[in-house]
């Protein structure tokens, strides 16, 4: 016989459960919605709360982040913030670690965790009846405002953890991500791995971690959002159990500014691997940037539009260098990172990074054509929809809303903005990519030398460092 859950008045089998909450990842009943109606109010301990009604499903969805990642790390304990937040879940508010296992288990809910340079969070999914949502809020609540960090979960989870990033330590996609991110930041906070370094964590103590929750996760900080089947009421109720008992804090914590890099840096590391892995970028991006979707729609254009992109022209179609080639903008607190990324055989690596360099340059140089602008406006429109068809999809953007102070309609004004953009939107925007002051690295670099022709193309980009 399965195990029973109640339901209003009736009754309920988990294995039902489970399937319904499989279901979340279904798109929105209906067509997908070209607007999301947001609101928002604040917890007296100055949490800020983002609600979107969704009667479709009998759902709900509940996040809590706080300012309280990577970047807020001490140098010397790297991975403070993602154990904090990692470990907040291993027994919380008189519960064990199995206890919430067996919570959450019985009733088919899900908690999970996120961590980045600037933020940390939880997110809760579970079906909006009576019964399972009071129990999964009880767990979610606990974890969110009385994590106890017990020293046995500790000490196994910082052994496991480091034994991982050891391991880790020798891929190429891992290297070539920390040297880039290293030597674009420089002693800027950004420049730490979200889940720190193996030494870092085995530094790490239970008293470091309670300090860390101390200063970081309070009501000043933190951002609930909420998704699903409840009223504006019950949103209400739900946003004070899981966040209202945060003391409220002073000010929020803030990342320092992101200094430019003074002159062009390239780094290449042998490496055993058949291909080089490589990254190209510079600071470039904040979430307040008032060029941010300047920077979205010309990003579509030179490379990340996959197949309809310039870099996937010329270096993959072209010339066959590379399967995958394409650029990206990471917003941030300050200033997040302009990327290029690909991999290529160690052979022609030179050649292809003398490619990417020319496609970037011409695109600075020239803009984008007027087809090239009125395709990219048009996919990322016609694209949105799709950003906004389930509840964990809208779940993140409104965190992300609250979390950055963006307007309440963001998401109703994405679209005009995307629309609004001129070619001399994305050159002007463009122009902080400086090439002459870009990071390159090179990982799993060929073993000889390229040939003098190819040397002095590659050279352009900066000063060679081991």
């Amino acid at each position: 016989m399965p195990t029973e859950c109640e339901r209003g008045s009736g009754r309920l089998p988990v294995v039902q459960v489970l399937a319904l909450l499989a279901a979340l990842t279904l798109p929105w009943m209906g067509a997908a919605r070209a607007a999301v109606n947001v609101q928002t109010w604040s917890l007296d301990n100055g949490a800020r709360v983002l609600f979107v009604e969704s009667r479709a499903m009998p759902m709900l969805d509940v996040a809590v982040d706080f300012r309280a990642g990577s970047a807020f790390d001490p140098s010397e304990r790297s991975g403070l913030a993602a154990m904090t937040q990692h470990l907040a879940r291993f027994g919380a508010g008189g519960l064990s670690e199995d206890e919430i296992a067996r919570r959450l288990g019985d009733i088919g809910a899900q908690i999970s965790g996120r961590i980045d340079a600037d933020r940390a969070g939880f997110v809760l999914r579970t079906l909006s009846f009576r019964a399972e949502r009071a129990q999964a809020l009880d767990v979610f609540a606990r974890i969110v405002q009385s994590p106890e960090f017990p020293i046995p979960a500790l000490e196994r989870e910082r052994a496991r953890i480091s034994t991982n990033l050891r391991e880790e330590a020798t891929r190429p996609n891992i290297i070539v991500s920390r040297l880039f991110f290293a030597t674009a930041y420089g002693a800027h906070p950004y420049a730490q791995r979200p889940v720190g370094d193996a030494d870092g964590v085995r530094a790490l103590t239970r008293e470091t971690i309670v300090d860390f929750r101390r200063r970081f996760y309070n009501g000043t900080s933190a951002v609930v959002s909420i998704v699903g089947d409840v009223s504006r009421g019950e949103a209400e109720a739900i946003a004070r159990q899981v966040a209202g008992a945060l003391p409220a804090g002073a000010v929020r914590a803030s990342v320092s500014p992101v200094a430019s890099l003074p002159a062009p840096q390239v780094r290449r590391v042998p490496h055993p691997s058949l291909q080089s892995h490589i990254l190209i970028g510079v600071p470039a991006v904040s979430r307040s940037d008032p060029d941010f979707f300047a920077l979205l729609v010309g990003n579509q254009i030179l490379g990340g539009g996959g197949f309809a992109s310039r870099l996937t022209s010329e270096v993959r179609e072209k010339r066959g260098f590379a399967y995958s080639v394409f650029s990206s903008i990471q917003p941030l607190l300050e200033r997040g990172p302009f990327q290029i990324a690909l991999q290529t055989r160690k052979d022609q690596s030179d050649e292809a990074l003398a490619v990417v360099r020319s496609v970037l340059v011409d695109f600075l140089g020239k803009g984008p054509t007027a087809e090239e602008l009125a395709n990219a406006r048009r996919h990322l429109i016609n694209g949105f929809p799709l950003r906004i068809d389930t509840n964990r999809e809208v779940l993140d953007l409104i965190a992300t809303i609250g979390f950055y102070d963006l307007p309440a309609d963001w998401l109703t004004q994405w679209t005009r903005l995307v629309e609004r953009v001129t070619r001399e939107d994305v050159m002007r925007a463009f122009r902080r990519l400086d090439p002459e002051r870009m990071v390159t690295v090179v990982v799993g670099a060929p073993d000889d030398p390229p040939s003098a022709p190819v040397r002095s193309r590659a050279e352009r980009l900066g000063a060679v460092q081991p």
